[in-house]
């Protein structure tokens, strides 16, 4: 093996222990403070948010949701049980076929959701003030380049290579 190719193993190796070190760490800080904002300013659980979210996106069904969140459809009914008993989602009926249920995020639904988004933007916004433009256009640029590199769908196995 070459010396190019051992600093460029030696740098891909580098490159994911920093993505180990850094995102589950930033993830874990975003999903506590979304936390906090839900269950202690808005008495909801994360898993009503997120199919609050998934609702707003358009997610109508309880199959739907149960597939965008991997979980069962009787633990999405009983979160949504709550979330309609909250005046949160409705669900309305179709008119062809009773067996089939729309759900929609009601006025207040849609309130809370932006109140959310916008309190953890702010919290965002406080953490980052102290970047430079500069520092911005890299995050973003190296986020976007992210991304890409891992939207494809997960690999099961890696089969005897490891990193």
């Amino acid at each position: 093996m070459s010396t190019l190719e051992k600093s460029s193993e030696e740098l891909l190796r580098q490159t994911i222990d920093k993505f180990w070190e850094t995102i589950p760490p930033i993830w874990n800080n975003v999903r506590g403070n979304i936390h906090a904002i839900v269950s202690e300013q808005f008495d909801i659980s994360v898993d009503q948010f997120h199919i609050l979210r998934h609702i707003r996106k358009g997610f109508s069904s309880v199959s739907d949701l149960a597939g965008a969140r991997q979980i069962s459809r009787p633990a999405v009914s009983q979160a949504l049980d709550l979330l309609v008993e909250k005046g949160l989602v409705t669900r309305i009926p179709s008119r062809a076929d009773r067996r089939c249920v729309r759900l929609e995020l009601t006025p207040a639904g849609n309130a809370l959701l932006n109140t959310i988004f916008t309190k953890n933007r702010l919290w965002l916004a406080k953490k980052m003030a102290g970047l430079t433009a500069a520092d911005n256009e890299c995050i973003v640029r190296a986020l976007d380049l992210l991304k890409r590199t891992l939207e494809e769908e997960p690999i099961l196995s890696v089969g005897k290579q490891s990193l």
